[in-house]
Order: C-alpha cells, then structure tokens, then sequence
C-alpha cells in the first residue's frame, strides 16, 4: 500500500451503503468486496497492517469501474476517486497489477503526441477509403493532415467572432480519431459567436495514466498548466468529459475547465431547424465523468432543445455504460454485462430513426460496441451532442 495514500478518508466511510445501489460491479455481482465501501474496508484493513496484500486486495481493486457514482452517492463525501486512483498507481508500480501490453504502448505513446498521432495516421487515412466498418465506427471524414487548430485559425478568420473568447482542449484520441467531433465543436463554438483558441503546446489531460494507473499524469498536468493557465481566455472548455475531468484537476487551483455544452448553454446556443415531420428520436446518455467527475447536473436542456430533435434521457442515463476509460478493455466480460442491461431499452425502440447521444468519446466507442456485438439488434446512430448543434447534421 502507497504509505501516502489518503487512509484518513478511509475512516470517513460510514458503511451507510448508499453507494451499493450505484455501484455497477456491486450491482452486476452482489459482492461486499466489489463494492466502494467494500473496497475501502479491504484497502484500509492492508494500511492498518491487518490484511496482508493478496490476489483478492489486487483482484477486487482491479474490478472498479471508477464510475465516481459513489462519490455522488456519498453523505460522508469521501474521495474515493482519489484514493483509488492513488492505489491502482501504487499496485502497477509495485508490479502487483500488470495492464495489458497495448495500454502500455498507448501510456507511452500518448505522452508525446507527435509521436501518438504518427501511430493512429494509417487509421486516418483508411478511414478516407469508406470502408463501411469505418464508416459505422467513426462517421465523419475531416481531412486527414489539417489539425483542428489549424481549422479553427481557417474559420476564425473567415468568420470573425466578437464574443466570448475560449481556450479548446482538442485532446489525443479525439484529435487523432475523433477530429470530426473537433471540427463540430469548432463550427458550433463560432456559430454561437465565440473565439476559438487552440494552444499549440498542449498535451495529454492525463485521463488515461489515471485509468491505468500506468505514466506520470502530474508531469502532463504540468505542461498543461503552462499551456492554459496563462492565456486571457473567458473559459476553458472540452468536448470530452473524461478529459474535462483531469485536465480541470491539473489545472486547479486558480483554473477550471467547462464542458463545452455547458458552456454553450450559458450562451443560449442557436437552434438548429429540422425538416418538418424529421422522425429521428433522440436519446441522451449522461457521461459519469460529467455527472459524478464534474460535478454538473448534465447536459442542459435548453443546449438539447437548440438541436431541433425529440429528445429524452436515455433510461438509467446517469448509470455508467461500462466503458470506464480502458475498463472494457481490461474487463470485458465486466464492460459487456453492464452495457448488456443499460442498451437493453434500445432493442424496444421501434419504428422511428434512432440516435443515441452522449459527449464522452469512449462512451461513444462503448455505445457502437452494443450493436456491433449484438447486444442491440435495431439500426441506431451514436453521436456526439455537439454533432446534433452542427449545421450539417442529418440524421434522418
């Protein structure tokens, strides 16, 4: 056990079980142990010198989700998050859990995003042949070698915004396989009248060392600060709430990072107009990073409404679909059987077009795996919201 591990907020736990009725792997297996209090008593007895460190310790810490739902479950407010995060770190640097050689790769390659966009540049370009699983996977097309920095000085110019002035964290994955949502969020921002910054220096939030447990995220935290914390910027916003969510703690105290839907909806977004009788049913998932890391009620409503489609929460929308970062790589078994009981509701929706929204991009990628695994037998869409607000959306 980490001797600095904060194990004055184990005692904080009162064993009250409000967070047994959020937990996913408490509710997918009905194990104490694999529950938030569960864990905390397992990882407490160890610091105390009581339990001596075992394969149990290691495999029940290793099933956590790290939802954060418990946090916002939790009347003695203890920081869970924290605590885990600080003993996964401990165990993979104590070889006690050994992440899978691919997350090793990827915690290296991320730290320098040169060297990470180099790596995912063939799946760009195949993405330009319009290979249909390509298409499924990552809808969009942007061109392969222009950045979204690059986009967003192209539109800026073009367009010219007086209002309020943002800096945008385009992030590793989103920028090297997601840049369309990018590019959305870039148009979406300026459309609203809002200057678009995009710091050329910086770098990995660190959401996925933190998932891992693998690298230095305070080192990213570090360059990120210098990158951000001294820009004359109204806000910092992302489009990720994963990234959002450790980029803001790099950046506190003295910073913070909006979720660009939250941001937007400050501003009163302008409504997008749909052709009369459009069918599309809008469903919208609720990111945990976004809830439970972020501390905010969701996606606003009025930001939902300016896309111009039926809309509704999805069922269990504040319920974590599994994806977890890199959890349904390190446990699929786990990651399906929570997205099997979330997507269930979708098979039930018939008739209309279907889009499942959401704004964290691996939701988004846990969300396709539904139907591309059959768990979900109907045709559907999953978009990112932002996508929705865009002028050139159609999903009809």
């Amino acid at each position: 056990m980490d001797p600095e591990a904060p194990s004055s907020h184990f005692s904080n736990c009162t064993h009250c079980g409000f967070c047994l009725a959020v937990c996913p792997t408490y509710k997918l297996t009905g194990d104490e142990n694999n529950s938030p209090r569960g864990r905390l008593r397992l990882w407490s007895e160890e610091a105390a010198g009581r339990l001596p460190p075992d394969k149990w310790t290691d495999f029940y810490t290793e099933e956590c989700v790290g939802c954060l739902a418990c946090e916002t479950a939790c009347p003695a407010t203890v920081p869970y998050g924290e605590i885990f995060e600080r003993i996964r770190h401990q165990h993979v640097v104590s070889h006690r859990s050994q992440p899978k050689m691919a997350l090793r790769l990827a915690a290296a390659a991320v730290a320098i995003p040169s060297l990470f966009n180099l790596a995912l540049l063939p799946g760009r370009i195949l993405r330009q042949t319009g290979l249909s699983f390509h298409r499924f996977l990552f809808p969009g097309r942007p061109p392969v070698l222009k950045s979204s920095a690059a986009y967003a000085a192209e539109l800026m110019s073009q367009r010219r915004p007086t209002g309020p002035r943002v800096a945008f964290l385009t992030g590793c994955l989103m920028e090297a396989m997601f840049r369309e949502i990018n590019f959305a969020t870039i148009r979406v921002l300026i459309e609203n009248n809002v200057q678009v910054l995009i710091p050329l220096d910086q770098g990995c939030c660190g959401a996925f060392q933190e998932h891992t447990g693998l690298g230095d995220p305070e080192a990213l935290g570090a360059r990120n600060r210098r990158a951000f914390s001294s820009l004359d910027v109204d806000a910092v916003v992302s489009n990720s709430s994963g990234c959002g969510y450790a980029l803001g703690k790099s950046l506190k105290p003295g910073g913070s990072v909006r979720d660009v839907l939250g941001f937007l909806g400050d501003l009163g977004p302008v409504r997008r107009e749909r052709a009369p009788g459009d069918a599309t049913r809008v469903y919208v998932d609720l990111p945990c990073h976004l809830v439970h890391g972020q501390k905010t009620p969701g996606i606003p409503a009025q930001v939902l409404d300016a896309t111009g489609y039926r809309w509704e929460l999805a069922p269990n929308s504040r319920d974590c679909c599994g994806s977890g970062g890199v959890y349904n790589i390190q446990k699929p078994e786990n990651a399906r059987a929570i997205l099997a009981a979330k997507s269930a509701f979708l098979n039930e929706a018939e008739g209309q077009p279907v889009v499942l929204a959401t704004s964290n991009h691996v939701c988004m990628m846990q969300w396709h795996s539904a139907g591309a695994t059959g768990l979900v037998k109907r045709a559907y869409e999953v978009r990112h919201v932002i996508q929705l607000l865009d002028p050139g959306a159609d999903f009809s």
